[in-house]
């Protein structure tokens, strides 16, 4: 199954117009539903705006926390993998469809000082907020393409432009073409042992709710782990 991966980006808007090939699966990220009526699972956190949330049509499914945070659970849970929904969204996917390829398109965590921050104009950009599980959003996409990889699935990225995200870049019509990224295997083993040892899971997936437990020079070293495992420099967003 290959998946096409929907943001709120500005760009996010173009994907209105390409064909549905060469997609299984449309996965739209909070608004972005309305880019295209074909969209197959849409997903949203519990603090999602109701006006703003898809409504599901024939062969369409909406997904909330009572599906992703057991999903994400599997994965980790937050504090490792990232709480962006972008993240949450791709660990979902991993975990109910077995992709072998997630692309994704406009959700690279990049905002302008000006003008649109979104397609449907301006929204806030959850990924930099202060938060524990966002210090650096290069490694949690480390982290993500890696862990896709050892289960078979291509973590890809359609945008053009600047992007947190690490993932190879590839056009639509490459998408079969796409390969997982495994990385330094024994790093990212490394990696998964110091997670369990240090048993930051929160099962409930409210994370901030025991913010008190987690060490930020623990998860600041996981981090520079999982950037070295992908062979990426450590960058920072805090």
């Amino acid at each position: 199954m290959r998946v096409l991966m929907l943001g709120s980006a500005p760009m996010a808007a173009e994907a209105a117009r390409w064909p549905r090939e060469p997609f299984d699966l449309v996965l739209a990220i909070n608004n972005a539903w309305r880019i295209r009526s074909d969209w197959d699972v849409a997903i949203h956190p519990y603090d999602f705006p109701a006006e703003r949330q898809a409504v599901a049509g024939p062969g369409q499914r909406i997904v909330t926390e009572a599906e992703f945070v057991p999903a994400q659970n599997e994965y980790g849970g937050f504090v490792y993998a990232g709480a962006t929904m972008a993240f949450t969204a791709a660990y979902w996917a991993l975990h109910a469809l077995k992709p072998e390829v997630i692309a994704v398109f406009g959700c690279d965590m990049q905002y302008p000082a000006s003008g649109p921050t979104h397609f449907y104009g301006s929204g806030t950009p959850d990924p930099l907020r202060q938060d524990v599980t966002l210090r650096c959003l290069e490694a949690k996409a480390a982290r993500l393409m890696l862990l896709a990889a050892r289960q078979g699935c291509a973590m890809v990225n359609l945008s053009t432009g600047p992007s947190r995200l690490v993932f190879p870049r590839l056009g639509r019509t490459q998408v079969g073409s796409a390969r997982p990224m495994h990385g330094n295997g024994p790093v990212v083993a490394a990696a998964l042992r110091r997670e369990a040892e240090l048993g930051y899971l929160v099962a409930s997936g409210r994370y901030w709710e025991e913010v008190e437990r987690f060490d930020v020079a623990e998860l600041d070293r996981l981090d520079a782990m999982w950037l070295e495992a992908a062979a990426l420099p450590l960058r920072r967003t805090a």
